[in-house]
């Protein structure tokens, strides 16, 4: 029986190279990402809460907008992933100009969004009730920080257009350079500018902006640069810009099965924010302390979502060259493998729970708070793998109105009116609201389980639309 469970969930040493050679270097580059953005953060949280605050509201929006980049070069990744493992570069070549297209448009849409509406946006998040944190100054550090912001928007746009094609295609390291070289470079900027170094007036909130705009710009030249220095390892890029013209069919296959995805990243990323505005109702402090630990929390996470990364390439790419039982087997174990890692890191984090709050010059009411919350998300960790893990199974099938139901859809559903009936009508301590909408997603786990078991997201999704 223990032989039986090991063969049938544990893979050997080439098997777990391979998923490393593909997670790690993305584990690296966004793990370094989100570090950097956690002392961005306590430089931040060194100035004051209202600072922090600001920064925390605005972040939530470029996190929506993130993740809708992402759900644009998602939308077309599950067909850039299978036509790579059939071997067709004119496949991938048309999937990479239509996430050109669409993330240009999403960037320039968003950025008309922030501009019109920004302070009105801000305002959704500012409530009284709690000892700690000045509305009218958050409100002005926030709109000045937005205001700066929006100018990086399309170069990260770029970036994500031709990171994700390349990770796509068997490039992982380069993507994961061009990230640190660009993190480094935002955390240079953060220290110089925030505090006024070396000549330089101290900016705060917005030295932060400028800092990110600058990496941004960074990253994005040096991807653009060395993929065209690379034509021939990477025949994609080749005459990719001679004509932005996309074959109907696969333009056709992309809406019906690509565009769920990017239709489900807006909606799942807009319901975040949502919750967000629901706890916010409980006062500034309620704010300061998700924003304390999500920072954390998102240093971690970035194990199960690269492990996810890795699920939707090795499984598509095997699924494109018609390896079904492979790719079954090969998902099963990457499932056992997300999971069981997350165990150990969020016992890690739950360590350092106590601690890391106190880096930050801010209440003892935000510090205790935070605490609590980073708590519950170690506790939750292997639930959220779980969850991610099974989105991604389906989503490289193909499946992609079932990814949305059970992504997108349960947000708007199950967590967000709980969340609202919550914090608005019962008397329920915010952390104790908080614990339970990240509870109920264990329904969302029985689901994906009984969808992945099913195997409905086994097949090949390119045969028609080469």
């Amino acid at each position: 029986m223990k032989e039986n469970f090991r063969k049938k969930y544990i893979g050997d040493r080439a098997f777990y190279q391979m998923v490393l050679m593909i997670v790690v270097p993305v584990i690296i580059q966004n793990g370094i990402t989100n570090f950097v953005s956690l002392l961005d953060n306590i430089m931040v949280g060194q100035v004051g809460t209202e600072q922090m605050s600001g920064v925390a509201i605005v972040n939530q929006f470029m996190t929506v907008f993130n993740i809708c980049i992402f759900g644009g070069v998602s939308s077309a990744g599950i067909f850039t992933a299978q036509y790579y493992g059939k071997g067709s570069h004119e496949g991938v070549r048309n999937t990479f100009r239509f996430k050109f297209i669409v993330c240009i448009l999403m960037a320039v849409i968003a950025i008309g969004l922030f501009l019109t509406a920004g302070n009105e946006l801000i305002m959704l998040y500012l409530h009284e009730g709690a000892q700690s944190g000045d509305i009218v100054k958050t409100l002005g550090y926030g709109r000045e920080y937005l205001s700066v912001m929006i100018l990086g928007m399309i170069p990260y746009a770029i970036s994500q257009t031709y990171a994700s094609t390349l990770r796509e295609t068997g490039e992982t390291l380069l993507p994961m350079k061009a990230g640190i070289i660009a993190v480094f470079v935002n955390l240079i900027g953060n220290f110089i500018l925030i505090f006024g170094k070396f000549g330089f007036p101290a900016l705060g909130a917005v030295g932060a902006a400028i800092a990110t705009d600058i990496a941004r710009v960074v990253e994005c030249v040096v991807l653009v640069c060395w993929t065209f220095r690379h034509k021939k390892e990477h025949p994609f890029i080749q005459g990719a810009f001679r004509s932005l013209k996309i074959p109907k069919n696969l333009t056709a296959n992309i809406i019906q099965k690509g565009i769920p995805i990017m239709l489900n990243e807006i909606a799942w990323s807009t319901g975040q924010a949502f919750l967000m505005q629901c706890y916010s109702i409980r006062g500034l402090s309620v704010v300061a302390g998700l924003n304390i630990s999500s920072t954390v929390s998102n240093l971690f996470n970035v194990v199960f979502l690269s492990i996810g990364g890795a699920i939707s390439i090795i499984v598509g790419q095997l699924l494109g060259a018609g390896k079904m039982e492979e790719a079954k087997d090969t998902d099963r174990k990457l499932l056992f493998f997300t999971v069981s890692t997350c165990l150990v890191f969020g016992s890690l984090l739950a360590l350092i729970s106590p601690f890391f709050p106190l880096i930050y010059n801010t209440s003892g009411e935000v510090q205790s708070l935070a605490t609590k919350f980073i708590m519950i998300a170690a506790g939750c960790m292997p639930l959220y793998a779980f969850m991610h893990g099974c989105y991604f199974t389906l989503r490289s099938g193909g499946k992609t109105w079932i990814t949305v139901l059970f992504d997108s859809v349960y947000v708007w559903v199950v967590d967000i009116p709980l969340a609202f009936v919550l914090a608005n009508f019962t008397g329920l301590p915010i952390v104790l609201v908080y614990l339970s909408c990240q509870l109920v997603e264990t329904l969302k786990c029985i689901l994906g389980y009984v969808l992945v078991k099913k195997g409905i997201w086994l097949q090949n999704i390119v045969d028609a639309s080469a």
